[in-house]
């Protein structure tokens, strides 16, 4: 146009018009006219309804500016536009924004990567005004859409496929900010948009190489390395990454988390462990601390989704729980802590089986073929994980977890689930007791009674009579862990003769009441477990420094005066054990056992502090070492043990004797009436059904008790031998019964459901009354109350007799009533 019609259209345009078109120079180079801008900006904020025109204007000729490639007049807009909305926060604004957010986009959809950065740059100032009125209009989808695509720039620059991407994460950033907290904006948190952001950063979160940096709370930079970071999209990518976790809410985070889990099963992530650690590291220290338990139960679900994937990546998936769990806040696992438990467990049995089928399907196809080493190493992750969770926790959900492990766990004989696959079972065993050490190795308590119940002790011990030696070393350590409340244990980590205890610097504390309680309660049994234990053939060395850990930490932790009397009498019960050898144990394992109860009663004569018991079990130590140096822990508990090939009339000098002790700690003030009785253990049903050696012989033992009482039991003389028809016959026998029992139930049930009231309650009244008889009969007999204060009675010859009424009848004055 020539230049006098142009200046006389420019006199006929409206004033917003001419003023926008002011502030552009006649040369782009010589930028923005600011004197005219300030001009534009003044009428803007004095005619507010004059900013849609303005903007709708300045749109106008960016549109034709970038169609005719005249990029400098397309900075010089964008840049009037920057300050207009800096300047301006009145209600009109929203209709100035729409044609702000045209601009922009029509500058994100141009090819020039500069004008896609200028575009991102406007955007993202703008994401930092908080606008004063609410839109209830506005999109956001395309910035979305266009920003995560920018993320994953392939320019083929690495200079400007940098500054690309850097301008997608910092445009994604914006729109976060600009959308997260404003309720009448699209949610941000909606999958279809969750999507899109999080792979996006993921991606430019794994593109730092393998360049590692610890991933605990950001720290503000300073200076040059706030200039390098700008040129880092790994760096910009975890500060965006943080900021979009921070802000989100309890019902927000589970879509926050599930493209991050598809993320890395789609790129195969899980594998290396690095990468997925250290996303789920950010996570961890990202969002708030009381959602934590969110991110562990949506880990533990993808775990169970992932549950016939190989190994390497149900491993990775374990390896990030157990990191999670140590940074996890104590005792904020959640509500379902059992089910954290209960799934990791349910994953371990899963492996086992896995490891002895071959296959993770039944179909057995060759793509399905397990890797035993990698599902070793699978196990070994998911009992560290175990550990990681229990170690969380307070010491009563410990208590707890423990108690539902030890449920899990098949019980020899005991467990009618165990069928006919008993290496499955064993392996389940191994591993579930390897879980339960995990748990008891941080678990600390003051009242054991209440910690421990017979529910959780009994099935334990059983363990210690079974002839496997890994699973009685298990259990041995589990009782050892469990004792120690004051880290005594290493200082026992070997079987050796102290000459002074107090290098050891051991920490004792008085046996409380609780303790003794639970001593009164378990004492003898635990006793009998460590006697029986020693007389297993296939003990070796860490057994035995198992049992020396275990009669040590008793004698500290849980030792009044009549424990000690009673470890002292275990302790010359194993002597006359090892002396004896009715069990006909190997010369080993006698020389073994000599040298336990040596190292634990020159234990114990110390800690008693009786100089007479500590005089004669050193003269006893200094007898065996020049004589008989093979009784002692030294010589037997090494690498190359000089053990003789038989052991026999051994000198009475070379033996701790029962009479010399009993005189000594008489003399000191013990009670030694018990030292006088030899220990003997006594054998129950327990070690018949712990001593099976497989199914056959379970299934063997059990017909033998149900047949006991059979007739056909009465006639076969004991000689007779028991052939396979036998055997078939009594499992013939027992499938009546089990008939006969299941017949009867029902004709029970069906009485109950079909009879008449009357008879059912004259039934149960004549049984009701029939107990109470029998009840009356037994208290007659067992209380023997005093003389009542009423008086006495005629006897049948005339003479007075003390009448005696039973307590449960008898009338107290109202003061001797609490």
């Amino acid at each position: 146009m020539y230049p006098a019609f142009q200046s006389h259209f420019t006199g006929l345009l409206p004033r917003y018009k001419r003023l926008v078109d002011n502030i552009f120079p006649e040369d782009p180079e010589d930028g923005l006219v600011k004197a005219n801008m300030e001009k534009l900006t003044f009428y803007a904020l004095s005619a507010p309804e004059k900013l849609d025109r303005i903007g709708a204007y300045l749109s106008e000729r960016l549109s034709r500016d970038v169609a005719r490639h005249r990029y400098g007049y397309v900075c010089i807009a964008m840049e009037a536009l920057d300050q207009l909305l800096m300047a301006c926060h009145c209600q009109s604004i929203n209709l100035f924004v729409e044609s702000f957010l045209k601009m922009v986009r029509k500058l994100l959809e141009a090819d020039k990567p500069n004008l896609q950065i200028l575009g991102t740059n406007s955007f993202v100032k703008f994401a930092n005004i908080e606008e004063d009125t609410p839109s209830y209009h506005r999109s956001y989808d395309f910035f979305v859409s266009r920003f995560s695509e920018m993320c994953h720039s392939g320019y083929e620059d690495p200079d400007i496929r940098t500054k690309i991407r850097i301008a997608g994460i910092r445009g994604l950033q914006g729109v976060v900010r600009k959308t997260v907290n404003d309720e009448l904006q699209a949610n941000i948190w909606d999958p279809q948009h969750m999507d899109k952001i999080v792979p996006s950063l993921l991606f430019n979160l794994q593109e730092e190489g393998g360049k590692e940096r610890s991933s605990t709370a950001p720290v503000p930079l300073q200076g040059s390395e706030r200039e390098k970071e700008k040129d880092s999209p790994a760096e910009l990518t975890e500060r965006c990454f943080r900021e979009l976790l921070g802000r989100a809410g309890y019902g927000n985070i589970k879509n926050a988390l599930t493209p991050v889990l598809m993320h890395l099963d789609n790129h195969s992530l899980w594998e290396g462990k690095t990468f997925a650690c250290r996303c789920f590291k950010i996570i961890m220290y990202s969002i708030q601390s009381q959602h934590s338990h969110l991110v562990i139960q949506q880990l533990l679900g993808h775990l169970d989704a992932n549950s016939k994937s190989p190994a390497t990546v149900r491993a990775g998936i374990v390896e990030v729980l157990s990191e999670a769990a140590v940074i996890e806040a104590s005792g904020s696992i959640g509500p379902t802590v059992l089910e954290v438990f209960n799934t990791l467990l349910r994953q371990l049995r899963l492996s086992v089986d896995y490891e002895l089928t071959g296959f993770y399907d039944s179909c057995g196809c060759a793509s399905s073929k397990v890797q035993e080493h990698e599902e070793r190493q699978l196990q070994e992750a998911v009992i560290k994980t175990i550990g990681s969770f229990a170690s969380r926790l307070p010491a009563y959900q410990c208590s707890e977890v423990m108690l539902f492990i030890m449920g899990k766990i098949p019980i020899p004989g005991m467990n009618p689930t165990l069928g006919t696959a008993s290496s499955t079972s064993r392996m389940i065993q191994v591993m579930l007791l390897k879980s339960l050490l995990q748990v008891t190795t941080g678990f600390r308590t003051t009242n054991m009674l209440t910690a421990l119940p017979s529910s959780f002790l009994d099935p334990l011990l059983t363990y210690t009579m079974t002839e496997d030696a890994e699973i009685r070393l298990l259990v041995l350590e589990i009782l050892v862990s469990l004792i120690d409340r004051h880290d005594n244990r290493p200082k026992f980590s070997t079987v050796s003769i102290i000459s002074d205890i107090s290098i050891l610097k051991l920490k004792l504390d008085k046996c409380s009441r609780q303790d003794n309680l639970f001593m009164n309660k378990h004492s003898q049994r635990l006793y009998r477990h460590i006697f029986f234990s020693c007389k297993e053939e296939n003990s070796t060395q860490p057994h035995f420094e198992a049992l020396y850990a275990l009669l040590a930490l008793l004698s500290m932790e849980l030792a009044n005066e009549e424990v000690v009397v009673d470890l002292i009498r275990l302790a010359l019960a194993l002597q006359d054990l090892a002396l004896t050898n009715e069990e006909t144990l190997p010369t080993y394992n006698r020389c073994a056992v000599h040298a336990l109860s040596a190292a634990y009663l020159n234990l114990i004569s110390q800690l008693t502090t009786v100089p007479t018991f500590c005089q004669h079990v050193n003269e006893v130590i200094e007898t065996r070492q020049k004589e008989t140096p093979f009784l002692l822990p030294e010589n037997v508990f090494t690498e190359e043990s000089r053990i003789p090939n038989s052991l026999e009339n051994l000198e009475e000098g070379v033996l701790f004797l029962q009479s010399k002790i009993t005189e000594v700690l008489r003399g000191s003030g013990y009670n030694t009436e018990r030292l006088d009785i030899p220990y003997i253990p006594e054998s129950t049903d327990e070690d018949r059904l712990s001593k099976r050696k497989s199914i056959g012989d379970t299934v063997s033992l059990q017909l033998e008790m149900e047949s006991r009482n059979s007739p056909e039991k009465q006639e076969r003389t004991p000689a007779e031998e028991i052939t396979f028809e036998i055997l078939k016959k009594a499992i013939v026998n027992s499938v009546g019964m089990e008939e006969l029992e299941r017949e009867r139930r029902k004709q029970v049930v069906e009485k109950f459901q079909k009879a008449p009231f009357e008879e059912i309650a004259a039934h149960c009244g004549a049984r009701a009354t029939s107990l109470q008889s029998k009840l009356n009969q037994i208290f007659e007999i067992t209380i023997r109350p005093p003389p009542s204060p009423s008086g006495t009675a005629a006897g049948s010859h005339g003479q007075l007799q003390s009448r005696s009424v039973p307590v449960y009848e008898m009338k107290f004055p109202d003061l001797c009533v609490y």
